[in-house]
């Protein structure tokens, strides 16, 4: 692979203002190599100079010519991320799939050596109360995990067509200061002391810190092994919903409660939510799906990415909570 740091910019990252892409950026730029980061929109006062801001749109391919020249490596990042029911019909086909196949094309056309693509543990079945490694080959079941899952396809047949070192990464949900989603809310909700005391029903959830991600970025762009390969990307703790409930308390300094709501009443207002939902027809706070991501298991192993891409992690949640919690206070909340 031609040495990146010999060109101005050898590293397209998409996504780059999001949580993950900003954390690829920095760690590529602490090491000297240059970034081109893709957006929609390039901000007027970029917040760093050194980034090549490149204005384009994955659902527009004509907005993308040029993306990709000079480029050694691209690191895939963007994407719909949220799955939720008040999203349009094919939304997650439209960005992350048919984007995908315009990116690939122009990393084709300018002859990128390296695809790796920051996919997710959705693109993998659910596991139910099973804990599944890569060898996992059964189909998502929702639009949001079919359009990873055929994104993924797409680049590792374009790799096996061109010669291309590509390698896909699933992640499980990823935590760090400034993460988004269900993490940042519930940390939120018992900031403000709204989030009901979770039991301890020995359920297995698996997550990993952003840097270690970025670790397996970069080992997935050096290691040759990693060609063609897919990997669940993973701390490797399987925590309790009681345990990531009882570090948040700690990590904002209130008392962890030693009672906590038990389980069946959890699951009946989870159905009082479902029933709320259907007649008002749109979602409310807390229904069976919401109850189940607080009970459930999502267990995920990282085996070939320990084995073939020597990812080993360092970090676990306990470690990130101080500074995540320290970014939640001085980010502005008007209900706060």
């Amino acid at each position: 692979m031609t040495d990146s740091r010999h060109n101005k910019y050898g590293y397209l990252v998409t996504g780059y203002s999001g949580f993950i892409g900003r954390h690829v950026v920095r760690t590529l730029q602490n090491r000297g190599h240059g970034i081109r980061g893709l957006g929609r929109q390039t901000p007027p006062d970029p917040e760093d100079s050194s980034i090549d801001l490149f204005q384009g749109d994955l659902t527009r391919p004509a907005t993308l010519r040029g993306a990709a020249k000079d480029i050694d490596v691209i690191i895939h990042a963007a994407g719909h991320a949220h799955a939720v029911d008040t999203e349009p019909t094919g939304i997650h086909n439209q960005v992350t799939l048919e984007g995908t196949r315009h990116l690939l094309a122009e990393a084709e056309k300018c002859g990128v050596q390296r695809f790796i693509f920051i996919s997710s543990v959705k693109a993998a079945p659910e596991p139910g109360t099973d804990c599944l490694d890569e060898t996992a080959s059964d189909l998502p079941e929702d639009e949001y995990g079919l359009s990873r899952r055929q994104a993924e396809e797409l680049i590792l047949e374009a790799g096996r067509r061109t010669g291309m070192h590509a390698c896909i990464l699933r992640p499980a949900p990823v935590y760090g200061p400034g993460c988004k989603g269900n993490l940042a809310s519930m940390l939120r909700w018992i900031d403000r002391g709204l989030f009901p005391p979770i039991p301890d029903t020995g359920n297995r959830r698996s997550m990993v810190d952003v840097r270690d991600l970025v670790q397996a970025v970069l080992l997935a762009i050096e290691n040759r092994d990693a060609a063609g390969r897919t990997y669940f990307i993973t701390d490797g703790e399987n925590y309790t919903t009681r345990r990531i409930y009882s570090g948040m308390c700690r990590a904002l300094g209130k008392s962890v409660p030693r009672w906590s709501i038990p389980v069946p009443i959890l699951r009946a207002l989870g159905r009082v939510g479902d029933a709320v939902e259907a007649v008002l027809g749109r979602p409310v706070p807390y229904d069976s799906r919401t109850c189940a991501r607080l009970l459930d298991s999502a267990c995920y192993r990282s085996v070939d990415a320990a084995s073939s891409l020597g990812f080993h992690p360092a970090y676990k949640l306990e470690d990130a909570l101080p500074a995540m919690v320290e970014t939640y206070r001085q980010t502005p909340d008007p209900q706060r």
